[in-house]
């Protein structure tokens, strides 16, 4: 999954040369086991010359851009040499015909056990333990269980726990230790062989194997003759617990990836394409830009094209969020992954394969994923020294207590929980976590994240600029208003406009024309048509010689009133009249969508200020602004399309934090310009190149979705960071001072990562 890019402003580039070419590849990374695992990989990669890599631990994939003497052998080498796996995505699986059929289920985003073999390793592994771990805490900790010689049968009990239950700690302790490293599996190695070597030298060599030993659990470190105090309920415990929460953490981690792959997994699989006149049967890979394929109601569509026969109604819920079926017909572009809910369509295929909608949606989600915002190389940087600072303090811990109390079994039970309660998992996963639900979330509401750096800029934002055409408005002149002058009649004034209009090709033409059709009926012919060159049209309808426009050198009072009310509301005021005289008035306009008034008010709820930019008259863009709710004063009117950055800067100049909302190629600019871009999906691909955001459904209210959506991943990302940092902070000092016993240390420890991530799916829920 390899790609070759220009890095134009990397570190790799150099200032007086032209940008070396670099390319991009993405690995899977085994054996990790926690953050410090991940910094450890990255750091080793970002050693290697010219090579910039991100390795996200919650997605256990490294991204990494690397120049031309660099092969991707000797990345997975230096990734091998660090103590762990690496290796290339595989390429997808051939699906069976049946699962482009709607209702068919999807396999890859199965979240049971059995659907990953590492999960269903590890779930058997903490059956067993726990089974095994439960009578040994039960004996250590009831003393009314403690027959004579219980200590043995707990022996028995505990020892397949420690031995085989914990062995990946034990062996990547191991890996670790060979490449001079230490991870949070050093930790609970040390800690639980620790505590099952003090029980086996307390078992055969001092009082503890003794007949009617009896003990008893206590919180707190204990004080007592270190011959005949043993830890078996320490050792197995904590090692059905750590197991606990590491499938919990698997389970859940997985769960959060599961928009992703749903995302991934929603184009259809193979295609009826026409061929000589037949339809042939073939997988969607195999489709061409040009290729005539064939969509049954029912069936999805099989990639992004152009309807050339029949009409029907797509279902794009699934892509975009909105539950309402999109009519359409031929002419109209159709996007892949869409469920035809209508009739049949024969549909020409545009895009194909990664150029598709859908796989750039998919692939913008998926670098978000693997992006990471500031505060969390923050957590990585800690992740990195925490391990080798929590064994100084462990080994601080055992001779500070061994100096001070002389307490040889209270030393041993401090350094052994703050071995076992230090663990920097809960750091690791706070951030990507987080994103990763938050944005697959997005995406199944049609809101697409481009990476996590702009979620710290929707917390700034105070002022959101919106484009007038396309964003608040149709971008489509539709009739508004028909006048007649006293003594003709509006049906009939509208009727012979219209029939001269759908001659003409001019979109203001098309609107009367489609209007006249839409209110009367079907348009009579027209002879005799002529265009005038910036005044109108003129012809012959049904005998009468009819013109529109700025043909007539008098106009009516009550004719001439109509046109200035009119114009003074911002439409396109257009005189009608036949055989001479001038009958009435026709006014268009670039509609208002029904949704921008709500959409303005849910930003100002969100405390923004909305300004509207337009290149239209002041006139017009006002009565826009009237009719969604903003401001006379917040209207930026007949801007040029290279005016418009100047128009965002200078807000930025007032001590603002701007956020653009545009949707044409005349906007991408300005959404590169502003602190935040959000583009609307029905635009141009340049304005969606350029957003921060992008909106797939064309609705502003999306807006205030998307930035209320990452405002709430955000505090997500804070509360988990400060939960993470706080859990630590709190933690060790108790363990130190030997206020916690090893065994609630681990559970302690175990439940923290559990926590931050389930923390983190609860953006599942955003609605």
């Amino acid at each position: 999954m390899t790609s070759t890019t220009t890095s134009g402003s990397s570190s790799t580039a150099t200032a007086s040369g032209p940008a070396p070419q670099t390319s991009e590849v993405e690995l899977l990374i085994g054996g990790m086991t926690c953050a410090s695992c991940a910094a450890r990989v990255e750091k080793k990669l970002n050693r290697m010359d010219g090579v910039t890599a991100t390795v996200n631990f919650a997605t256990e994939k490294a991204k990494v851009a690397y120049p031309p003497g660099v092969q991707v052998a000797d990345l997975i080498a230096t990734v091998v040499k660090t103590g762990y796996t690496a290796e290339e995505p595989p390429p997808p699986a051939p699906e069976p015909a049946s699962a482009g059929i709607p209702g068919e289920a999807a396999p890859a985003s199965d979240t049971s056990d059995a659907s990953d073999p590492e999960l269903a390793s590890l779930r058997q592994r903490l059956i067993v333990s726990a089974l095994l771990a439960v009578p040994v805490i039960l004996l250590s900790m009831v003393p009314a269980l403690q027959l004579d010689n219980w200590q043995w049968l707990a022996l028995t009990l505990a020892a397949p726990v420690v031995v085989w239950g914990a062995l990946p700690f034990h062996r990547a302790a191991l890996t670790n230790a060979r490449h001079g490293a230490a991870t949070m599996d050093t930790l609970v190695s040390v800690g639980t062989l620790a505590a099952f070597g003090w029980s086996l030298w307390a078992l055969f060599l001092g009082d503890a194997g003794m007949p009617g030993m009896r003990d008893e659990f206590r919180l707190t470190v204990s004080r007592m003759d270190a011959a005949s105090t043993i830890y078996l309920e320490v050792a197995s415990g904590v090692v059905a617990f750590i197991l606990l929460g590491r499938y919990l953490e698997a389970r859940s981690k997985r769960r959060a990836g599961a928009a992703l792959r749903a995302l991934l997994e929603l184009g259809a699989k193979d295609v009826a394409v026409l061929r000589d006149g037949r339809e042939a049967r073939i997988p969607v890979s195999a489709l061409a830009v040009g290729d005539r394929f064939v969509v049954r109601p029912g069936e999805k569509v099989a990639t992004d094209g152009t309807v050339v026969e029949g009409a029907s109604a797509l279902d794009a819920s699934m892509l975009t969020g909105e539950s309402v079926p999109v009519d359409v017909s031929v002419g109209d572009a159709v996007t892949g992954a869409t469920v035809n809910a209508g009739g049949r369509l024969v549909v020409e295929a545009t895009r194909v394969g990664a150029d598709t909608q859908l796989a750039r949606m998919a692939k913008l989600v998926e670098d978000a994923q693997n992006g990471k915002a500031q505060v969390q190389r923050l957590a990585d940087r800690i992740s990195a020294v925490f391990v080798p600072v929590v064994l100084v303090i462990a080994v601080g811990t055992l001779l500070t207590w061994l100096l001070t109390t002389g307490d040889v079994t209270a030393a041993f039970t401090a350094a052994v929980a703050v071995l076992i309660i230090a663990c920097p998992c809960a750091l690791g996963l706070a951030t990507p976590t987080a994103l990763m639900v938050g944005t697959g979330r997005g995406a199944q509401l049609g809101i697409l994240i481009k990476g996590p750096e702009v979620l710290e800029s929707t917390r700034r934002v105070d002022t959101v600029v919106l484009d007038k055409t396309g964003t608040v408005t149709t971008g489509r002149m539709t009739l508004q208003e028909v006048y007649a002058a006293e003594g003709a009649d509006e049906k009939e004034l509208l009727r012979l406009a219209g029939a001269l209009e759908h001659a003409s090709e001019h979109p203001v033409a098309r609107a009367i024309a489609a209007g006249a059709e839409e209110r009367v009926g079907a348009l009579p012919g027209v002879e005799q048509f002529e265009n005038v060159p910036g005044r109108g049209v003129r012809g012959r309808v049904e005998g009468r010689e009819v013109a529109v426009g700025r043909l007539f050198e008098e106009l009516p009072e009550d004719v001439a009133r109509a046109r200035r009310k009119a114009e003074a509301a911002g439409r396109t005021a257009v005189v009608v009249g036949w055989d001479g005289a001038a009958r009435g008035v026709v006014a268009v306009a670039d509609a208002v969508k029904e949704t921008s008034a709500e959409a303005v008010r849910q930003l100002r709820a969100l405390g923004l200020r909305p300004v509207l930019l337009t290149g239209d008259n002041r006139a017009v863009a006002e009565s826009v602004a009237r009719a969604v709710g903003i401001a006379a004063d917040d209207v930026i009117a007949e801007v040029l399309p290279e005016d418009k950055v100047a128009a965002v800067e200078r807000l930025k100049a007032e001590g603002r934090t701007v956020a653009m909302v545009g949707d044409g190629v005349n906007d991408a600019a300005a959404l590169a310009t502003a602190d935040l871009g959000l583009a609307m999906g029905t635009g141009t691909d340049a304005a969606i190149e350029a957003g921060d955001l992008t909106l797939v459904r064309g609705d502003l209210r999306v807006a205030a979705d998307a930035i209320r959506l990452s405002r709430r991943t955000l505090a997500t990302i804070k509360g988990n960071l400060v939960w993470a940092f706080g859990y630590n902070v709190a933690a060790l000092p108790l363990a130190a001072a030997g206020l916690l016993n090893p065994m609630i240390a681990g559970a302690a420890m175990a439940f923290s990562s559990v926590f931050v991530v389930t923390n983190s799916l609860r953006l599942r829920t955003f609605r």
